[in-house]
């Protein structure tokens, strides 16, 4: 989340001097910290947050504890686990850096970052234990699904507590099973007799046995009643009438001793306390504020003192908050309280103070609650704009039904900041209805030539501007419905009404041109619509979109064979990101961008020094799709090098990632996928693929699924070269009608990939003529930038197609260059004869695993050595095990020791 933080939430609570140590709880937060996850699950007043806090500043073990203060407004996805990962990143500062920007976009997955996260906690040398207090505040199907996650994949050093006053949607009952989980309820935070006793004694109170017994018996261990009770009896001469009335029903007891508390406070204090009950988190400013009195910072402080409830929320005793049942109880008293200020006063200050401060999120809320619609209405406009620019989708949309609807529609340029918080949200089923009611609110202020007197224009040029962004919102639901024509009507009227300065607008709207083009395989119509969005963002100054916008722009000309334009427009976009101040985010994208060029070339060492950078940035220089997309570059590169394993692996994490939006798929992971397991000579898992994705030889080529069918046309060969002559047919069919469709739209990096593949085709049919022509076509169009991966591709068939070349074919540079390319994958470097010295190991070591034993000598971390590898981390560490496995030893100093006892690190072939 780009915007701050409230940083009190993550402060990890400190026990009063004197708070009694409670051995029995302790212990059971210790067996806890040896599985996945700890429940402590009791109602208001138990004492758990107390308990936890405790336990923590006992701890003498190694390790970070990251404490997260959850509250109502933390139920969004994106905001929970914002706060969450910055939590942690007290346990390692680059896991925030690696993690938080996946959070950080429309239609981003918790999921993608969470597994970021889980492979980063892997490799954390030390214990951390992550703990959300007041869970049940947030508990949702959303967030439940995210934290189930979590835990199922908790590395063994992480550790997870819940605090929650109910059970939380989770597997409890397998986890259980599994002996991965530790619940602390009710019945262990109870305090017990003797534990009752220590504590009335450390509170300074001294009663006789039958009055220890009294009040043991009426608190029955709970805590919360147990301290109402001390705070009652302390200064107190007699204690036998308050003993008395305290025998009353279980139901009043806290009531009751509230009321004993707030009639023994001062008129002041207990003014102060009923006042600032509203207030889900106390300051001495905002009290005032509320209040309309002075010395809030004194009165926390001596509230503290006296132990009334009150819960510092940082180490400085700057912000609190009361403890939550004080506070329920406290706001029940204000509401009744008819001596004070009304309650919609005392949320109308509130929401004052936040205004001023600058922190527009509360002031809504405490406008809500004053039930000042129109001041809410107000505040909302105002925030919208920086909250979508912050990618704060999400709490937009949580405001969409917090007003009524007629408070929306009379100020139109709320209305659409509502669409579009909803658009970016993904939630259009009622952005239609919106539109249309918003343009007839435009349409009766035109009519009038007046403003309607039920309708607020905060500004007149946006006002203005509206009916060009109605019709850009109306472009993009025709487009998220696949009404590819009614995308192009609404473009064109959008760009029509747009001023000449609304660079957004017309952005936007040749963007939305653009993707409808390239839906269709209009690709050139796609790079024109791309490249005027492009000048568009530049004068609104929006670089991280255009670094979004050149990514599409390279991977058009890519498919149109155009390397050396996908180049130059990547790299004077990389330019642009030197202007301007640190890291903008897609600047890994350009990187990744530059590598596949590289890989199209068959420059692998280009391609993975692109990818080492990229990865050194870090995917908080990436866009949403970086972290798949940069995956998907890495395993081409590994399999370029012959290690399709791992370039499987890496796959599997990229589909993981994948972050679906706007732009359409047309190179999915799954058939990139089905091209390795083909190279494998998987073809049953292969065919497998075609089956589940219904990829068929008899389809009506389009652009969109062109990849796909250029991969099953690869199977098919295959297929028939496995079983003889049978079926080809069929395949050239496919092939002919793949290039009839890249011809006419001028795909001529498909079309090269295409001719390669006649050219196999007509060979293995023994039409030897034909074969040499499709190859000469695939030559003539690959030569001029250089596109050696289609042949490379191919590497088995190509030396024979160039063989039914004449001499003078190929004797030319770049035919040489080709079969020099394609040495068939996989194949080891030649090496000189008795070079390498047999390893002493039952098992060898493998030429991979050498060299991850070589860097584990190193000062490298994980992520580093990952980095260097050009890998990901979970690759990093199957290699990792594999060589502890081979070596005998279970760590990485126990590897480099015992690898220089076999003289494996001084070798020179390593």
């Amino acid at each position: 989340m780009s915007r701050p933080l409230l940083t009190t939430k993550l402060f990890i609570p400190r026990p009063k001097a004197g708070t009694l140590v409670r051995t029995r709880v302790s212990d059971l937060l210790d067996q806890g910290a040896a599985t996945r996850l700890t429940l402590v699950s009791a109602q208001a007043g138990f004492g758990k947050t107390t308990a936890i806090a405790s336990w923590i500043h006992q701890r003498t073990g190694p390790g970070v504890v990251a404490w997260v203060s959850l509250d109502p407004g933390d139920a969004h996805p994106s905001t929970f686990w914002t706060y969450a990962v910055t939590a942690l990143s007290t346990a390692d500062p680059d896991l925030g850096a690696g993690v938080l920007p996946l959070l950080d976009g429309p239609g981003t997955t918790a999921q993608a970052a969470l597994t970021e996260l889980l492979n980063r906690l892997a490799e954390l040398d030390h214990d951390v234990v992550l703990v959300l207090d007041d869970y049940h505040l947030v508990d949702s199907p959303a967030i439940a699904d995210g934290v189930a996650f979590l835990v199922s994949h908790l590395p063994p050093r992480a550790h997870l507590i819940l605090s929650t006053r109910t059970d939380p949607s989770l597997p409890l009952s397998r986890l259980r099973s599994q002996g991965e989980l530790v619940e602390v309820r009710a019945a262990d935070l109870r305090f017990t007799d003797a534990e009752t006793s220590s504590y009335l004694h450390g509170a300074g109170v001294d009663l006789d046995p039958s009055g220890a017994a009294i009040v043991e018996n009426r608190t029955e261990g709970w805590a919360a009643a147990l301290q109402l009770a001390v705070l009652s009896l302390q200064g107190r001469a007699d204690t036998s009438t308050f003993l008395a009335d305290f025998a009353g029903d279980d139901r009043f007891i806290v009531d009751y001793l509230v009321e004993e508390v707030l009639g023994r406070q001062p008129p002041h204090v207990r003014e102060f306390l009923l006042r600032t009950s509203v207030l889900e988190r106390l300051t001495g400013p905002l009290c005032d504020a509320v209040t309309g009195h002075t010395g809030g910072d004194d009165t926390l402080q001596q509230l503290e003192r006296q132990n009334l409830f009150v819960i510092p929320l940082d180490a400085r005793r700057r912000w609190y908050r009361y403890h939550h049942l004080f506070a329920d109880v406290l706001r029940a008293h204000a509401a009744s309280d008819q001596s004070g200020a009304p309650l919609a006063e005392l949320h109308a200050r509130a929401s004052s103070w936040y205004h001023l401060e600058g922190q527009p999120v509360p002031a809504v809320r405490h406008a809500l609650a004053a039930g000042d619609h129109a001041r809410a209405a107000a505040l909302m406009e105002a925030a919208i704009p920086d909250l979508l620019r912050h990618r704060e989708e999400g709490t937009i949309v949580g405001w969409v039904d917090a007003l009524p609807e007629h408070v929306v529609t009379s100020r139109p340029a709320l209305a659409m900041g509502f669409i579009a918080g909803l658009m970016s949200n993904t939630e259009t089923s009622s952005v239609p209805r919106r539109l249309d009611d918003l343009e007839d609110v435009i349409a009766g202020l035109v009519h009038t030539s007046a403003s309607e007197p039920d309708v607020v224009v905060e500004d007149p040029t946006e006002l203005g501007r509206l009916p060009g962004k109605i019709h850009l919102y109306r472009a993009a639901h025709a487009l998220v419905t696949e009404d590819l024509e009614g995308t192009h009507r609404h473009v064109a009227l959008a760009t029509s009404l747009a001023d000449p300065d609304d660079h957004p607008t017309r952005a936007g709207a040749w963007g939305l041109s653009g993707l409808a083009h390239w839906r269709t395989g209009d690709i050139e119509a796609t790079h024109l619509c791309y490249s005027r969005c492009v000048d568009e963002l530049l004068e609104a100054g929006h670089l991280s979109d255009v670094l979004g916008c050149t990514t599409t722009l390279a991977d058009v000309r890519i498919t149109q064979g155009r390397l050396s334009d996908a180049e130059r427009t990547l790299q004077e976009a990389l330019a642009l990101t030197t202007k301007t101040s640190g890291v903008p985010r897609g600047t890994a994208d350009m990187h990744t961008g530059l590598a596949g060029v590289a890989l199209e070339r068959g420059q692998l060492d280009e391609a993975e020094t692109h990818l080492r950078r990229a990865q050194q940035l870090g995917e908080g220089a990436g866009l949403p799709q970086h972290a798949s997309q940069v995956r998907v570059t890495m395993a081409r590169t590994r399999a370029a090098r012959g290690d399709v394993d791992e370039a499987l692996s890496l796959l599997d994490e990229a589909e993981r990632l994948y972050v679906p939006d706007f732009k359409p798929d047309f190179r999915p992971v799954h058939a990139t996928r089905a091209r390795l397991l083909i190279a494998q000579g998987r073809l049953a898992d292969a065919r497998m693929w075609s089956a589940i994705h219904q990829v068929q030889p008899d389809d009506e080529p389009t652009y969109l699924r062109e990849y796909e069918h250029i991969t099953l046309a690869t199977l098919l060969l295959a297929e028939n070269r496995a079983r003889g002559r049978a079926g080809l047919e069929e395949v050239r069919s496919l092939l002919s009608r793949l290039r009839t469709a890249a011809e006419a739209a001028g795909r001529h990096g498909s079309l090269l990939e295409i001719a390669v593949l006649q050219a196999c085709a007509a060979r293995a049919a023994g039409d030897h003529d034909e074969a040499a022509h499709h190859l000469r076509s695939a030559v003539r169009v690959g030569s001029p930038e250089g596109l050696v991966r289609p042949f490379t591709d191919h590497a088995v068939d190509v030396p024979h197609l160039v063989g039914l070349l004449s001499e003078q074919e190929q004797r030319t540079p770049w035919v040489s260059t080709l079969l020099a390319a394609c040495v068939p994958a996989g194949a080891p470097p030649a090496r000189a004869e008795g070079r390498r010295p047999r390893q002493p190991l039952v098992d060898p070591l493998s030429e991979r695993e050498l060299e991850v034993l070589r860097l584990l000598a190193s000062d490298l971390s994980g992520p580093e050595l990952a980095r260097h590898l050009v890998v990901s981390l979970n690759t990093v560490r199957t290699h990792t095990r594999n060589v502890y496995t081979k070596l005998g030893v279970s760590g990485r100093r126990a590897a480099v020791s015992r690898a220089r006892e076999l003289d494996l690190l001084n070798r020179n072939e390593i």
